[in-house]
């Protein structure tokens, strides 16, 4: 079984993680590149996916716990998730303009059209990845052996990237030919892996007798009763949310900043060692949680992620860009292992689903509607360039690390406080 259930965690929890990363950083450069998109167009499409995952992991994480099946929650949302992927290869000026000659602006539509088509697509992820496949961890883990499936979880986001970075490499990301084929590969990786899991994924044995009220599981992490028995947890979410918008307000634009502003069109061959050893670093920090406990591992992960801020900030050459973008995606993603493994640790048993939700309020609506918000308004004086096709654009600035930074400082003091706390109380 425990076979079964890491090779199905590496399996899932890395196709999962290239279709996020599609998702949240290409998407953006997409309807850059594509449609001439500004920040607050950006802004507009991860909030608004932000919004979609939350109240789809609200709902479906509830569905899932009442009618105890991970698995066909997990592989059905897996293979719609790679249909409406696959619809994205649709969205062409060419296309859009036939079907809408009467539009004043077909970028406009297409715009809008891809919002859509993400909120769609954030619906079906949701429901695999945030609600089910995340509940399912829970279930097939215990206490003790939390922060090594949490550092493999969290690796894969890293693992994903040079996945992707790499296999995009060859691709000129200005022409729309190179999008169909991205989103023709990505959405049949998808599409075929939710097929697979039907026979792969273990199927953890879960008591739903109590769970048997739909409506009372959506509302039952919202609870103030639920709050008082679970404060570790709710304090353990608000951090969470803080360090998220720390990230959020300069990961939307992260990739053009490497090859627009610093001019890096080789940026994958930069990144792509830094990614690699970030993971490994990721993979054994789930051990030092395991061994010393949330304060003494997350704490080191935020110094790691300030300092990769304040190289990027000051740094534009080469050497310099690539340390700091090690250090920031070391400490990203420890910190996001060390925070997974404790709200893990403090989710209630048999209850994992409904307090998938609640996660996703502090890992991605709030973050994700507050981060790229401020770093919108960071760039709201941005310079611009004109393209060859006449479409204006925006070039991210350095601005953004130091957005983060700030955000990352409140987040320090935060879990200083709350630490702090719990060290009286105990």
């Amino acid at each position: 079984m425990k076979k079964r259930f890491y090779l199905s965690l590496v399996i899932f929890g890395l196709v999962g993680q290239i279709a996020w990363v599609v998702e949240n950083m290409y998407l953006n450069v997409f309807i850059h590149e594509m449609f001439g998109a500004s920040p607050a167009q950006i802004s507009l499409m991860v909030s608004a996916s932000a919004v979609a995952a939350t109240l789809t992991t609200v709902l479906m994480g509830a569905l899932s716990d009442k009618v105890g099946k991970r698995r066909a929650f997990i592989s059905g949302g897996y293979i719609l998730w790679g249909i409406s992927i696959l619809a994205f290869a649709l969205v062409r000026t060419d296309l859009i303009g036939g079907l809408f000659p009467m539009a004043a602006s077909v970028y406009t539509v297409c715009i809008g059209l891809v919002i859509f088509l993400d909120c769609l697509m954030t619906f079906f992820g949701s429901t695999a990845n945030d609600a089910c496949f995340n509940a399912w961890l829970t279930d097939m883990t215990e206490e003790g052996e939390r922060g090594r499936a949490e550092g493999i979880n969290s690796v894969m986001p890293l693992i994903a990237l040079l996945a992707v970075f790499g296999g995009f490499m060859s691709f000129d990301l200005s022409l729309a030919k190179s999008w169909t084929v991205i989103f023709c590969i990505i959405g049949g990786v998808v599409l075929l892996m939710g097929i697979l899991g039907l026979f792969l994924i273990p199927e953890p044995a879960l008591r739903v007798e109590a769970n048997r009220n739909y409506f009372a599981n959506i509302i039952y992490g919202f609870r103030p009763s639920v709050v008082r028995e679970n404060k570790k947890m709710y304090l353990s979410l608000g951090g969470f949310a803080l360090f998220g918008i720390s990230i959020q307000i300069f990961m939307p634009y992260l990739i053009l900043y490497y090859t627009d502003a610093l001019r890096m069109d080789n940026y994958v061959l930069i990144m792509a060692p830094a990614i690699l050893l970030a993971a490994i670093f990721t993979v054994l920090w789930g051990r030092v949680y395991d061994r010393l406990g949330f304060g003494r591992s997350v704490l080191p992960s935020l110094v790691l992620l300030g300092a990769g801020y304040l190289i990027l900030y000051f740094c534009r050459s080469t050497a310099p860009v690539f340390v700091g973008s090690l250090l920031m995606m070391c400490g990203y993603l420890s910190g996001a292992a060390s925070f997974g493994a404790i709200i893990r640790d403090h989710t209630p048993e048999n209850r994992s689903g409904m307090f998938q939700g609640l996660r996703i309020v502090a890992q991605v609506l709030i973050p994700g509607v507050i981060g790229p918000s401020i770093g919108a308004w960071i760039l709201r004086d941005a310079e611009t360039v004109l393209g060859q096709d006449g479409v204006e654009t925006f070039i991210p600035n350095a601005s953004i690390f130091l957005g983060a930074l700030v955000a990352l400082l409140a987040l320090a003091l935060y879990l200083l406080l709350v630490l702090r706390r719990g060290k009286k109380a105990g």
